[in-house]
């Protein structure tokens, strides 16, 4: 007879021997146990006969499969608590949780995987992609360059360096690395189309003018006067000075004139700059046109209000002025950028020096329209190319 396991009819048979007066330490030696043992299955089976001690074992089997289950399902709650602020979505986070819960609470890998309901397959996964280190740093380098940008103008200058990647990689690279550009407070915008005043798809078609305001570090104020081809999204000048009169204004518009022609119509607000004697007598003279938006609506001079935007987004809150002549160097290079590098969304991510060339190769100068002639009419707003994804 084994002495690691004794059945109900052995264990009562065992006790009613003792009960008839065999001695225990005779049944001890009989039966390969110790006394001991005999004490404790007097104690509990003492009194019963083979059917109640039968039922009495299965309780107890019972009641320590249920313990064991509840202490299953108790730890299961536990391990869930810690994983309560985490999303255990992809598989990298699942592979994450599975660690967690066998490192801190001692689960095997199939228990953890069933209480986070994840494959084991795919946390025992490990991938062959390359190693992206080289392509992450760049991308960080970039990012650190130009602050403001998304990682669609972030993929387009890696393009440009001959990085082939898809784009979205590059959206799952600048995710991961945490380069997400915050995004500041901006007053509440009207809702509802507007369309523009339709011009020719030609340089010089329209020009918008409008002021921006900034400060130096010594806390002295200056304003910068952009001027902005609607067609192109050129900047054609940015010009930064305490004072910009209305015979500042005219001056710099004649130079403008010389370099690149007259432009035809020329957008701006009721500013009282450009609405001066000086502004008005010099288109008669010119004879171009000038257009004064209502008062109240910087939406019609969406153009310029839009670069303004961007100026100070990327510039002027980025940049410490230390005096008139800083401030002038800094613009004009950012200018320098914003038409020669600086991808525009709404030009399909072309700069608008690309653009502006591409569209002299459309419009040769002999083949321009001129006077009132009449050609095809295309609106500004209609150019940008939503579906360009690279």
């Amino acid at each position: 007879m084994k002495r690691t396991r004794f059945t109900e009819e052995q264990i009562i048979g065992v006790l009613k021997e003792a009960e008839a007066g065999a001695k225990t330490g005779d049944l001890a030696r009989r039966h390969g146990v110790s006394e001991a043992t005999i004490y404790y299955w007097r104690a509990k089976y003492g009194g019963l006969e083979v059917s109640e001690a039968r039922r009495l074992r299965k309780l107890e089997n019972e009641n320590a499969k249920l313990k064991r289950l509840l202490a299953d399902t108790m730890l299961d709650n536990v391990a869930l608590k810690d994983l309560l602020n985490k999303k255990v979505v992809t598989p990298v986070a699942k592979r994450e949780a599975v660690a967690h819960l066998q490192a801190c609470h001692g689960m095997s890998e199939r228990r953890a995987c069933r209480v986070i309901d994840a494959d084991r397959k795919s946390v025992r996964y490990c991938s062959t992609r390359d190693d992206d280190a080289p392509l992450r740093e760049r991308l960080r380098a970039l990012a650190n360059q130009r602050r403001r940008f998304g990682y669609r103008r972030l993929h387009i200058l890696l393009r440009r360096e001959g990085v082939m990647i898809n784009r979205k990689k590059t959206q799952r690279i600048y995710r991961e690395e945490g380069l997400a550009v915050r995004r500041r407070r901006s007053r509440r915008r009207a809702v509802g189309t507007r369309a523009p005043a339709p011009v020719l798809a030609l340089p010089n078609q329209r020009w918008s003018l409008d002021f921006v305001h900034d400060q130096m570090a010594s806390g002295r104020r200056f304003r910068v006067l952009n001027v902005v081809d609607d067609v192109t999204r050129e900047c054609l000048a940015a010009v930064p000075d305490t004072s910009i009169s209305g015979h500042r204004v005219v001056r710099e518009l004649t130079r403008l004139i010389a370099q690149r022609g007259k432009p035809g119509v020329i957008v701006s607000d009721n500013g009282t700059e450009l609405t001066s004697n000086a502004v008005l007598a010099w288109c008669g003279e010119m004879g171009v046109e000038w257009h004064y938006i209502a008062p109240g609506k910087p939406m019609q001079n969406g153009y310029v209000e839009s670069f303004n935007g961007r100026m100070r987004d990327e510039l002027l809150n980025e940049t410490l002025f230390l005096s008139m002549a800083h401030a002038r160097v800094e613009i004009a290079t950012w200018v320098e950028d914003y038409n020669q590098d600086r991808p525009h969304s709404s030009l399909g991510y072309e700069t608008p020096a690309a653009f502006a060339a591409k569209m002299d190769k459309q419009w040769p100068a002999s083949l321009r329209p001129t006077g009132s002639a009449t050609q095809a009419i295309a609106s500004t707003a209609l150019m940008r190319n939503k579906a360009v994804r690279l």
